[in-house]
């Protein structure tokens, strides 16, 4: 199963054709080919690598805040991954 993530835009190099984004503090390159258009500072869906939607700040913040909760619950869930486990 594949997920889209959060992530917020941090800079655009239409050139490449790419975005640096941060998955709250991660940092990643993402392609913009579906979205062209993204700014900096805009909260954004990620799904295997594409930027694919703009998301409010306030759903961005609600969507970060609730994986937060799972992780802290979840005893395997290290730095944002999921580690089944033995």
């Amino acid at each position: 199963m594949c997920l889209a993530t959060v992530a917020k835009v941090l800079e655009v190099n239409r050139e490449k054709g790419t975005a640096w984004v941060d998955f709250g503090g991660v940092k990643r390159e993402a392609r913009i080919d579906l979205m062209p258009d993204v700014e900096p500072g805009e909260y954004v869906l990620i799904h295997t690598g594409f930027i694919i939607e703009r998301v409010d700040e306030e759903t961005a913040k609600e969507i970060l805040s609730a994986w937060d909760e799972v992780f802290k619950l979840e005893k395997d869930a290290i730095g944002g991954y999921y580690y089944p486990g033995d």
